[in-house]
């Protein structure tokens, strides 16, 4: 007698599993019951059909019932739920959704393929008009037609998982105006932190506002609007709201059925994929796995196991004894511009496990490019590789434009093969200029990991970095061995300044004693300076992984520090048309292909060529060319008019000089020659800012002053504000930068609720918080000073301070908070009064160099 099979789930494992089942036995009957309306969907395409991408929903449908009774004579019954199992009895008790009807089915086999489910906590208000998940097709039917009907501007995606950064995609290229909301401190869970920061920027880059370590307290519906209120007390408005907070294994049948389960509820399988009871099978998001890097149980919800899961239970269905070794979630995203690719152990989950850095693993960080940077479109790739001291392979992480899932998968095959970072440096991949590199970024990783194990190199990190400087910064010396161009664009502040080229005749100038971290744009030249070092006498060498692009993007805050770059498709800031008199004329460099910092390095030496007040339009694949060449023309008084994105390119358009230069040519100052643009051309204004402010004969009218407030003494805040207010009054830009005791004047009076380690929640109790707190530096008598200070200045009719700082707003005085002393002192954005921007010493000394005027308060 033929035997029998009832699948429980048609989509995915289930599908997968009735199909290879049919393959492996003409004869078995096969049922199976889904209680939805369709099987076989493409979940993973469901964010692209709402953002248009995927025309046809009908493309979504893989198979019907009907077509695989037509091709496989498989029964399968749609909104048919199973109610019940009794192992026992080798029964499910079935229910048709449409017509509540009950009946029983038999079976000789089993499998469970019931997936996972969308979490929806019990958040108040959760239920609301406007507020989605999307995890089937009747999901998507229902966005869709909200987005019909109701033609919504604005949508929220609560978290930063796959699906909600797709979501947020795909909105945005809808029209909608996106913001991300994500609970964590990054998006993208299998990433580390600072592979994360090169998608926080790209998204913001992409006009998509993200709040991070942020939860939802409730939401309010209102007029066909959703507020959304945070836990730090700020609200954003939405008309379409999409919730993709995480998943649960759908495992209530296979519980109540007296299967085992584990912890968070997935079902206990054996290698051939078996339950406890030895007739039911489980397949897909539902079971737990092992994880092939650790060897421990784990939950990996993706669907190429799944499928992977189910043709190897149907063959042990029928006769065969294959075993599903395990997963080590191998996994690719696109987000906006960027794809992001992982597999294995990232490092929160090695430290997470009490393995330490140096000792238990090891980590590399590269860029390199898509294929040979010569041929057209070469794009940036960052990779991240994880390894221990064998050279066995943990977990790697890629972010980039193109083919990153290429690299991703080469690694992941070596460590399913238990392949080593020896194994990597020698594979053999195919290479021709269109498709990689005679070394291939996965050969690169490779390579730079053997350097490591054979000690002759050593990385820090960014954040490593930063905390040596705060720790030891006296015994520190960091090296920067990039071009003089490349060092108008960006450095760290404190290094010093030795071009790759001088640096063997220049070596006496450094101190043996002191650590030495070098850098350069990407890390090859500083690994080159790190060589020379290290074979002079120099012990403790270390060079920055990644170089400043990475080192940039892991600063990178929301406080407007990432220029947005339009794509063709949005409007982006017209650049102002020439006078029809005017003799510019627009000159075009392609730099597409040219890895950080060609692309500065050729703009720097073509606008020297070109005469004041031209134009030049220049195409750049790399995707920090947006951010840099805006500090670039800042830095030497060129004027960059627009900025936008199309394909893979940034296009920016440059004019030689400022916006009113044409009035101002060579002739105006015959003694400087602008068409160079290095300090030589200069030599009676010996300054490393080559804005127009460098030279005073071209009377600039609109020098700035920038002001530290360092104190928090009411006074010397009071005498900050009156001196930033009066120069905004004659015009002139003016920045605050509030540093150390100086940020307790930006704090708000209320008490801000928000999670903090203990000694920081002790300084916040011990600081003023807030203007109506500070204290005066003289003649304070416990507060009766403070008080008569007050009182004078409302009879002298003196503005307050509180009146001082909402004049200084409103005439657009910047205030600017020092992330680095935040940190320090404990004082979180949450905090601070509303308008203030986050920014680094960086930013400031950007502007300081553009102004005439400089005070410390």
């Amino acid at each position: 007698m033929p035997k029998k099979t009832v699948i429980i789930g048609g989509v995915a494992g289930g599908a997968t599993a009735a199909a290879r089942l049919r393959r492996r036995d003409e004869n078995m009957e096969i049922v199976v019951l889904e209680k939805g309306d369709y099987i076989s969907f493409a979940n993973c395409g469901l964010p692209y059909y709402i953002g248009d991408v995927i025309k046809s929903r009908d493309a979504l449908l893989l198979q019907t019932p009907e077509a695989m009774k037509k091709k496989f004579n498989i029964d399968v019954r749609t909104k048919a739920e199973a109610a019940a199992i009794d192992p026992k009895e080798h029964k499910v008790l079935v229910r048709s959704l449409s017509t509540g009807e009950e009946y029983e089915e038999t079976y000789d086999s089993l499998i469970l393929a019931t997936g996972s489910s969308p979490l929806k906590p019990p958040i108040p208000g959760i239920d609301g008009q406007g507020i989605f998940t999307l995890w089937n097709i009747p999901d998507t039917d229902n966005i869709k037609h909200y987005m019909e009907q109701h033609h919504p501007g604005r949508a929220a995606v609560i978290g930063g998982g796959f699906i909600g950064l797709e979501m947020a995609e795909n909105l945005h290229r809808a029209g909608l105006d996106v913001t991300i909301i994500e609970m964590q401190n990054q998006v993208m869970a299998p990433l580390d932190y600072e592979m994360a920061q090169l998608l926080h920027e790209n998204i913001r880059m992409n006009n998509t506002r993200l709040i991070l370590e942020d939860g939802v307290d409730h939401f309010e519906t209102q007029n066909g609007s959703t507020k959304i209120h945070l836990k730090s007390g700020r609200i954003v408005e939405a008309e379409l709201v999409l919730l993709s907070i995480g998943v649960r294994p759908n495992s209530a049948l296979a519980k109540d059925a007296g299967l085992a389960l584990n912890a968070r509820g997935g079902i206990q399988v054996d290698a051939c994929l078996r339950t406890s009871e030895p007739d039911i099978y489980a397949v897909g998001d539902v079971i737990e796995v092992n994880h092939l890097v650790t060897g421990e149980k784990t939950m990996i919800p993706l669907a190429g196991p799944a499928n992977k899961q189910a043709r190897i239970c149907a063959d042990n269905i029928t006769g065969s004894q294959k075993t599903y070794e395990g997963s080590m979630g191998t996994s690719v995203a696109q987000v906006f511009d960027l794809t992001a690719a992982a597999v294995g152990l990232n490092e929160k989950a090695l430290l997470a496990s009490g393995r330490k850095k140096g000792t238990d693993y090891e980590t590399v960080v590269i860029n390199q490019k898509s294929h040979a940077g010569y041929y057209p479109q070469a794009t940036p790739i960052t990779l991240k590789l994880l390894f221990d001291k064998e050279g066995k392979i943990l977990g790697a992480q890629a972010v980039g434009q193109d083919k990153v899932d290429k690299r991703i998968d080469t690694i992941a095959t070596v460590m399913s093969m238990k392949g080593t970072t020896e194994n990597l440096a020698k594979l053999e991949l195919a290479y021709a200029p269109p498709f990689s590199s005679a070394k291939d970024p996965v050969n690169m990783l490779g390579f730079v990991a053997e350097n490591i194990r054979n000690n002759m190199v050593s990385f820090v990190t960014p954040a490593e970095l930063d905390l040596l400087l705060q720790a030891e910064h006296e015994g520190v010396t960091v090296l920067d061995v990039t071009e003089e161009a490349e060092r108008m664009v960006f450095s760290i502040p404190g290094s010093v300044h030795m071009p790759l080229g001088t640096l063997r005749s220049r070596l006496r100038e450094l101190n043996p004693d002191k650590r030495i971290v070098a850098y350069c744009s990407i890390g090859v030249r500083s690994y080159n300076a790190a060589r020379i070092l290290m074979q002079s006498g120099f012990q403790k060498v270390s060079v920055l992984a990644g170089g400043t692009s990475f080192y940039k993007t892991y600063h990178h805050t929301a406080s407007g520090e990432t220029p947005p770059v339009f794509t063709s498709a949005e409007k982006s800031p017209a650049a102002p048309e020439p006078a029809k008199d005017s003799p510019q004329k627009l000159q075009i460099l392609d730099c597409s292909g040219l890895q950080c910092p060609g692309p500065i390095m050729k703009v720097n030496e073509t606008l020297k060529k070109m005469p004041e007040g031209s134009r030049l339009q220049v195409s750049a694949t790399d995707m920090g060319f947006a951010r840099d060449i805006d500090a670039w023309c800042r830095r030497t008084g060129n004027t960059l008019l627009s900025t936008e994105r199309q394909g893979r390119e940034n296009i920016v358009t440059i004019q030689k000089g400022t916006a009113s230069s044409s009035a101002v040519d060579a002739a105006s100052c015959p003694s400087h020659n602008r068409d160079d643009l290095s300090a030589a051309s200069c030599p009676s204004h010996n300054r490393d800012d080559l804005s127009a402010a460098s030279w005073p004969s071209h009377d600039r009218d609109d020098q700035g002053k920038t002001i530290i407030v360092f104190d928090g003494d009411l006074d010397k805040v009071l005498a900050s504000f009156i001196i930033a207010n009066g120069a905004a009054a004659m015009g002139r830009p003016v920045t605050m930068f509030f540093t150390f005791w100086g940020l307790n004047a930006l704090r708000k009076p209320e008490k801000v609720h928000v999670k903090k380690p203990f000694i920081e929640k002790m300084f916040g109790f011990m600081m003023p918080r807030g203007t109506t707190k500070l204290k005066l530096s003289k003649m304070n008598m416990m507060g009766m000073g403070t008080k008569m200070m007050k009182k004078v200045m409302k009879s002298k009719n003196v503005s307050s301070l509180e009146e001082l700082i909402r004049q200084a707003q409103e005439n657009g005085v910047k205030l600017v908070a020092c992330t680095m002393s935040m940190d320090v002192m404990g004082i979180t954005p949450e905090e601070l009064i509303d308008g203030v921007e986050l920014a680094g010493v960086a930013s400031y000394l950007g502007d300081a160099e553009q102004s005439n005027v400089n005070l410390f308060v």
